[in-house]
């Protein structure tokens, strides 16, 4: 058995990489249905990538409590699909410094081998990107410069006589409406709400 005692640290320490594709889950407003122009509006989800550390606090045998704070590059694009004129596309580039307090749920280990499921919540705030609170154009969206997610997920311990790996799939589901409140332009009529939903595979040593 590699590693038979490393579990009963109390503190342990790592660092994390993260392959994610992420998308605008859409709400229409209203005001959409009196837009003569606009057909619709469609969300694509894209790729990025993420990297970070891992602080990890054993509270009990099986339960630990993680702090994972990490910078995550984003890319949100929406659809305009106009009915006279061409589609428009909208894309949303971001680096998001985030914040994601976990809590992990283990398994009984089974020789150098073991799973568990974590849930928890991340707070994101925006270092930079192409749209944000400051901007004062007609033609890009107005976005938010923060998020709240909710996160949940599986993965497996795998112990070696060096270092623990961990392959974990997490699923996060955004709370905060994107769409900044207070200011409209013609792009943002139509839509009530924008909410970011996040598939990532991340992999995580320790």
């Amino acid at each position: 058995m590699n590693n038979p005692e490393y579990d009963n640290r109390m503190i342990s320490y790592g660092f994390l990489i993260g392959l994610h594709t992420s998308g605008y889950q859409l709400k229409y407003a209203d005001a959409f249905d009196t837009i003569d122009s606009l057909h619709s509006i469609q969300t694509i989800t894209s790729p990025g990538f993420s990297l970070g550390f891992i602080v990890n606090l054993r509270l009990t045998q099986f339960l630990d409590l993680r702090l994972l704070p990490k910078v995550a590059f984003y890319e949100h694009a929406l659809q305009f699909i106009r009915t006279n004129d061409p589609t428009l596309n909208e894309t949303v580039e971001s680096t998001v410094v985030e914040f994601p307090l976990i809590l992990k749920y283990k398994s009984v280990r089974k020789g150098n081998f073991g799973m568990y499921l974590v849930g928890g919540a991340k707070y994101g705030l925006e270092a930079s990107g192409k749209n944000n609170e400051n901007q004062n154009s007609n033609d890009e969206l107005f976005i938010q410069g923060s998020n709240l997610s909710l996160d949940f997920g599986f993965g497996f311990d795998i112990y070696y006589p060096l270092f623990k790996f961990s392959p974990e799939l997490r699923f996060s589901r955004g709370m905060s409406n994107m769409l900044l409140s207070g200011k409209t332009n013609d792009l943002s009529l139509g839509i009530k709400s924008l909410n970011i939903n996040t598939i990532t595979l991340y992999f995580l040593f320790q």
